[in-house]
């Protein structure tokens, strides 16, 4: 299993906006995303910053089948609204920094 590090920043002022709209995501969406491996998708969020960490069987091959899945696009779409630039799904994991063994 795979775990990934993303970043990604909010839009001044969209907080809220993006905290309702998150609360929950489309039950098309979370089922192709448990259906390509995905485990877990965890976000925190500290003012305007967005912190992922997603735990999956296969980062590359989530990323291929979603790149076309009509449940992503439209949630990309709605999302990036309030995003302070596109989210880079082909972004890949954050650099490890330190880790505790």
């Amino acid at each position: 299993m795979e775990r990934i590090a993303l970043r990604t920043r909010l839009k001044p002022g969209y907080e809220a906006t993006y905290d309702r709209e998150h609360a929950s995501i489309p039950a098309d969406l979370e089922a192709v995303m448990r259906a390509n491996g995905v485990h877990s998708w965890r976000i925190f969020r500290d003012g305007l910053d967005l912190f992922h960490f997603v735990e999956v069987d296969d980062y590359a091959a989530l990323q291929a089948a979603l790149k076309d899945d009509p449940a992503d696009q439209a949630w990309q779409v709605q999302m990036n609204r309030l995003l302070d630039g596109d989210f880079d799904k082909g972004a890949g994991g954050l650099a490890l920094v330190w880790e505790m063994t």
